[in-house]
């Protein structure tokens, strides 16, 4: 999203929206959709649908290209607008704060709904490598223009299924809504355990351990474990980023595991003196998967 997302999105029209809209069905049927059948698609005057399909490609929520024809498509800001008018529109966030994570395969956001601090999760899973093929190709039929589309709405979808399945009983964060490729969850402060200082890294690790075997019970493996992944307060920790989350009847389930229980030993193994006290892989593994 951009810098000034917050405003951006505050200044588009209804006109906006149904243009946007409106691209976003043409893009099941075209990489590029033509500028004659936007007007038909939002249901506007050709003049009204050209000047709300400029205004977009001025703020940088859709692109224009000029193949045999002008065309138009979604850029990740674009979507991003769309999914965050559904939220808007269902109460699920009255307010947009800063941008408070970067990633690689998401973008966190702070905000808010008329009682609580919340945050909006934007999953980005496709959208870069979809960029770097496309410069190197010209326009095509098949439908390879929608995997990043696909893949982000997947990834969010899945994270927040397995959120549904897992919380409470297990400390992760409470999910509140879900549309396209985003996802809206209760904001747990704290500080994720790689930047931690913490007085007593064994009862953390203990905790997170017993997070994990929760889950395992809960009939599921992270997957994806590292120091990224855990966020730490004196009230406790939270697990978070479940969109590789697996099922532990899955074929490589344990393997998961035993990766996920590595990465996390290694992290206190670097950090901190307790190399001696710290559990060895497999009893940590053992801990886990004989708990039920």
């Amino acid at each position: 999203m951009p810098e000034k997302f917050a405003e951006t999105f505050a200044e588009l029209k209804d006109e906006d929206f149904r243009v946007l809209n409106a691209v976003e069905r043409g893009m099941k049927h075209n990489e590029w959709v033509p500028k004659d059948e936007i007007a038909g698609l939002a249901r506007l005057h050709p003049d009204e649908a050209e000047y709300h399909t400029s205004r977009l490609n001025d703020l940088e929520l859709v692109e224009q290209r000029d193949l045999r024809y002008l065309g138009y498509r979604l850029v990740a800001t674009g979507y991003d607008v769309l999914a965050l008018k559904a939220f808007v529109e269902r109460d699920t966030v009255t307010r947009l704060g800063t941008k408070i994570e970067v990633g690689k395969e998401s973008d966190v956001y702070e905000c808010s709904d008329e009682e609580r601090e919340l945050v909006l999760k934007v999953h980005r899973e496709g959208y870069t490598q979809f960029r770097d093929t496309t410069r190197e190709r010209d326009y095509t039929h098949d439908k390879g223009h929608l995997s990043w589309m696909y893949t982000a709405r997947k990834a969010a979808e899945k994270e927040y299924a397995t959120l549904e399945a897992l919380y409470p009983e297990v400390a992760v964060p409470e999910p509140v809504d879900q549309n396209r490729h985003a996802l809206v969850m209760s904001r747990f402060d704290g500080v994720e355990l790689r930047r931690a200082d913490v007085d007593e890294p064994l009862v953390v690790l203990n905790a997170v351990l017993d997070e994990l075997s929760k889950a395992w019970d809960a009939g599921y493996v992270h997957a994806d474990m590292s120091a990224y992944n855990v966020m730490v307060s004196p009230d406790g920790v939270c697990v978070i980023d479940w969109p590789q989350a697996v099922e532990t009847d899955h074929p490589h389930a344990r393997q998961l595991l035993e990766r996920d229980i590595s990465n996390l030993l290694s992290h206190f193994r670097k950090r901190y003196e307790v190399d001696d006290d710290l559990p060895t892989k497999d009893e940590a593994v053992l801990r886990i998967v004989s708990s039920q």
